[in-house]
């Protein structure tokens, strides 16, 4: 079996982790959430993505550390995994429709890399998070110290990275690593529901919100405010806008599902 599966429900497409028993980056997982994600990127009636884990133990405890041996050698590690798993990560990341994360169990290392990559993360009560690679003598290299430092701050990643120990999920939720804490096991299905909500939004205007958020820490502030008028230009003169303000006088729900 594939190590990730595609299921497509209307406008929102799932993609599940399925390495069993504990979903762990491998070369092939990860050459697999690529295959995946280009096939969707490329498929227009796809508005929103989901990743999960399959099974309860676990959305993705990190990397398969059975790999490693091939790995511990002077130039080896970047062109055998890492440089692989940063361009996948990169890409789910700058994906310009929305993306979440459904977490139960675990989301350990390599894991939680994958979910802070998604626009939103869901987590289940008993869900728990760490970046724990020091442990091993390494640490994050897939952009955990960056993606996950934009969530939490620099204090509390260093807190989840020095100590590698695991957080739970109202933690999670209370530091603003994740953005709902539902009950156990209802993960998925809230962060579907949620994806289907967002699928209905005007593309271009989510997909304007995306990259100037993702340009708040990185661009200078005067460049990205002309980015973002640029954005505001193109989203002004759209049909999504003609329709939002057509619905608004005519006291309807926008109907952006055809743009």
């Amino acid at each position: 079996m594939a190590p990730v599966r595609v299921d497509v429900d209307g406008a929102v497409a799932t993609l599940t982790l399925d390495n069993p028993p504990l979903n762990v980056v491998t070369v092939a997982l990860t050459r697999a959430l690529d295959d995946a994600l280009r096939a969707l990127l490329a498929e227009p009636s796809v508005r929103a993505l989901v990743v999960t884990g399959a099974g309860e133990r676990a959305f993705c405890a990190g990397s398969d550390i059975s790999e490693f041996a091939g790995y511990m050698a002077p130039g080896r590690v970047v062109p055998a995994k890492l440089a692989l798993q940063n361009e996948v990560f990169a890409r789910l990341e700058r994906c310009a429709r929305p993306t979440l994360a459904a977490v139960e169990g675990l989301a350990f290392g390599g894991g939680l890399e994958i979910a802070a990559c998604c626009d939103l993360i869901v987590a289940g009560e008993t869900a728990r998070f760490a970046l724990p690679e020091l442990k091993l003598g390494v640490f994050p290299s897939s952009g955990g110290p960056l993606r996950v430092t934009r969530r939490v701050g620099t204090g509390r990643a260093r807190e989840m990275m020095f100590g590698g120990e695991p957080i739970d999920a109202r933690t999670a939720l209370a530091w603003g690593l994740v953005n709902r804490v539902v009950p156990a096991g209802e993960a998925l299905a809230r962060a579907r529901a949620w994806a289907g909500e967002l699928a209905r939004r005007p593309r271009a205007a989510l997909a304007a919100c995306k990259e100037v958020i993702g340009r708040a820490f990185d661009a200078d502030q005067d460049a990205a405010i002309r980015r973002s008028l640029e954005l505001s230009d193109r989203a002004f003169a759209s049909d999504e806008c003609r329709e939002g303000v057509r619905a608004f006088f005519a006291k309807q729900p926008p109907d952006f599902s055809g743009l």
